[in-house]
C-alpha cells in the first residue's frame, strides 16, 4: 500500500466580486465548500480581499483563524506569530521574543494595523511556500479583526440576499491562557454580539484542543455547532494535550459526539492510501462519524499541493465527495470545488 500523503481600490473589488457571486448556481444542498483562509489560492491568506473573493466564488462558509492582540482584540491570523505572513521584522525589528519569533499577542491592534500582509514564506529559506500564488508584493493587504471580517460577510449577505456562514477556529487556547488571556471567552462575546448564538446560526466553531471545546460547551455554555479538528497523532504540540489517536477510536468518537457536532480530519485519516490497482483505500472514519450524527469536513484541498497518487484536483474532490461521502471540504480554491459540485 502506498500512503496518501500531501506535499508540503477595495470598493471596486467588492463590486466585482458581488458580480462574480451571481454567476454561480446553487450547489448540492448537503455538501459544503469551506473557503480555507478565504480564497487563499489566489490572494494572501486571511485578508479581507481573499474573503470577498471566496464569497464571490460561491463558498458556503468562510474560515477565520483567531488569535488575540496585546489589547485583547481578536484578529484573523493563522498563527500566533506574525513573521511568516507580514513585514513585522522590517517595521518592528526589535520586538521578537527570545525564540526569534514575533507574536501577535505582543502587539496592539494599532501596531498590527501598520503591517503589510504578504504571501506566506518559509522562515528558514525566505522562499514563498506556494510560489505560483499571488505575486503582488506591494498590494495594501492588512490583518483584519474578527469583527471587521464578520461585518464584511454579513454586509455581503445583505447585499446579495444570501447566507454565507463563518467558520472560526480558536487558535492555541491553552497557550493564550498561559499568557493570562481567555481567548474563547473573548471570541464568544464577539460572536454573540453579531447574533451567532446557537445551532441555527450560520457558523461552525472549530478547535484542535478537545479540552477547550468541552469547556466551550459545558463551562462557557455555548450552543453553537462545534467541530473537533483532528491531526496526525504523531504530531506533538506542548500546548495541546488532546489524544488524537484516542479520538479516532470508536470510544473517542462517541466522546466527541457528546460535545461536538462534527469533526475536521486530516486528509489521510479519510483516505489512507491506494491499493495495488491504484484504487483509493477509504477508511471507515466518515461512516463511523456520520453514524454518530457528526458532520465530516476534512482539510486541506489544494490544487497546487496534490497527494502524490492523485492526478488532478477534481479527482481528489471526487474521491472525498463521491467515494468517501464527506459532508464538506476545506479548500484554498473554493471556485473549483463549487464548480465540481455543480456537475
Amino acid at each position: 500500500m502506498r500512503r496518501f500523503t500531501v506535499k508540503h481600490g477595495a470598493s471596486c473589488l467588492l463590486l466585482l466580486l458581488l458580480g462574480l457571486a451571481c454567476t454561480f448556481a446553487a450547489t448540492a444542498a448537503d455538501k459544503l465548500v469551506i473557503a480555507h483562509r478565504g480564497a487563499s489560492g489566489y490572494l494572501p491568506e486571511h485578508t479581507l480581499a481573499a474573503k470577498a473573493l471566496a464569497y464571490g466564488m460561491g463558498a458556503h462558509y468562510i474560515e477565520q483563524d483567531i488569535v488575540l492582540t496585546k489589547d485583547d482584540v481578536p484578529v484573523v491570523l493563522h498563527d500566533i506569530y506574525l513573521d511568516a505572513v507580514t513585514d513585522v521584522k522590517d517595521r518592528f525589528p526589535d520586538r521578537a521574543r527570545g525564540d526569534g519569533r514575533f507574536y501577535a499577542l505582543d502587539f496592539t491592534l494599532a501596531e498590527i494595523r501598520q503591517l503589510r500582509v504578504n504571501e506566506r514564506i518559509d522562515l528558514e529559506t525566505g522562499a514563498r511556500v506556494y510560489p505560483q500564488r499571488f505575486a503582488g508584493a506591494k498590494a495594501p493587504f492588512r490583518v483584519p479583526t474578527l469583527a471587521e471580517e464578520i461585518e464584511l460577510i454579513l454586509g455581503l449577505n445583505r447585499a446579495a440576499g444570501k447566507e454565507v456562514g463563518i467558520y472560526p477556529e480558536i487558535k492555541k487556547p491553552a497557550w493564550h491562557r498561559r499568557q493570562g488571556r481567555d481567548i474563547s471567552k473573548v471570541v464568544l462575546q464577539v460572536l454573540s454580539r453579531y447574533g451567532y448564538r446557537d445551532k441555527n446560526s450560520a457558523i461552525y466553531l472549530q478547535c484542535f484542543d478537545a479540552g477547550e471545546l468541552k469547556r466551550i460547551r459545558r463551562e462557557l455554555g455555548s450552543q453553537l455547532r462545534l467541530v473537533q479538528l483532528l491531526i496526525d497523532p504523531r504530531y506533538k504540540d506542548p500546548d495541546n494535550q488532546t489524544d488524537f489517536q484516542h479520538l479516532l477510536s470508536a470510544a473517542g468518537l462517541r466522546e466527541v459526539a457528546a460535545y461536538a457536532d462534527g469533526i475536521g480530519p486530516w486528509l489521510p485519516q479519510v483516505v489512507s492510501g491506494v491499493d495495488a490497482s491504484g484504487k483509493p483505500i477509504i477508511t471507515d472514519l466518515v461512516k463511523r462519524a456520520q453514524a454518530l450524527r457528526l458532520v465530516v469536513h476534512p482539510y486541506t484541498f489544494r490544487a497546487d499541493q496534490l497527494p502524490q497518487q492523485v492526478a488532478s484536483f477534481e479527482q481528489l474532490l471526487g474521491i472525498f465527495f463521491d467515494s468517501a461521502g464527506v459532508d464538506g471540504v476545506f479548500t484554498d480554491f473554493p471556485d473549483r470545488a463549487v464548480a465540481f459540485l455543480q456537475r
